[in-house]
């Protein structure tokens, strides 16, 4: 049965979506090893890419927020990915023998211009609860993979290339942001709300949903 939070409302309204993106093929071979490298390193580089994008919605959020709290919660996240967020990824894929010239200088792929314009577009023509309904699949999307592949007796921990892919968001850090993104889903929609919403809500999650399974493919599909 769905819990009654607006997160697992719109989970629930996605149907074979969520599971098609949160158990796709690369999710897998990255739990039990067996993600060819070359998928990896491309998903990498347009991740990074992506965290880009990730930047300036949070900085769109600033401006749609209309309570103090809004506005620096919104602040925290841009400086968190600016400041943190950006160069953890970038020291990863240095492991990964990627340098940043290297991503700097590497064209979008269409499924992350896909996504990423998804997000600023549903969040400039909405308000701050579409903005964040567009990102929900990806922040909490990934504390529910990682969390769920980490349960899973299948999943290879020793020798896993990936296992430290997974740790990160299975740790507690960050599934402690994932919880916040879930809480302010609710006060949201609270807020803004009204079940009137709900269903364009529900659309713009599985629609995003979708263009992050895609993003999954665009790995697997650069290795092949």
């Amino acid at each position: 049965m769905p819990g009654n939070t607006l997160f697992d409302r719109l989970v629930a309204a996605s149907g074979a979506a969520w599971h098609a993106y949160t158990r796709h093929e690369f999710v897998r071979g990255l739990a039990d090893g067996t993600l060819p490298a070359a998928a990896f390193r491309h998903y990498l580089i347009q991740d990074y890419l992506f965290l880009l994008h990730f930047s300036r919605a949070w900085g769109l959020a600033i401006y749609k927020s209309d309570t103090l709290a809004e506005m620096r919660r919104a602040q925290s996240l841009v400086a968190a990915t600016l400041d943190t967020e950006i160069g953890l990824h970038v020291e990863y894929c240095r492991s990964w023998g990627i340098d940043i010239t290297a991503m700097a200088q590497t064209p979008e792929a269409l499924e992350t211009v896909a996504y990423t314009r998804f997000v600023l577009d549903r969040g400039l023509a909405g308000d701050r609860l579409d903005l964040e309904v567009a990102l929900a699949p990806c922040i909490v999307g990934y504390a529910e993979i990682a969390a769920e592949r980490m349960a899973d007796p299948a999943t290879k921990l020793a020798g896993n290339p990936y296992r430290s892919w997974l740790d990160m968001y299975a740790g507690a850090e960050y599934q402690a942001l994932a919880g916040e993104a879930k809480a302010a889903l609710d006060e949201q929609f609270a807020r803004r709300g009204g079940e009137g919403r709900f269903p364009l809500l529900a659309a713009t999650f599985t629609a995003a949903t979708r263009l992050e399974a895609d993003f999954w493919q665009m790995g697997l599909d650069a290795a092949r």
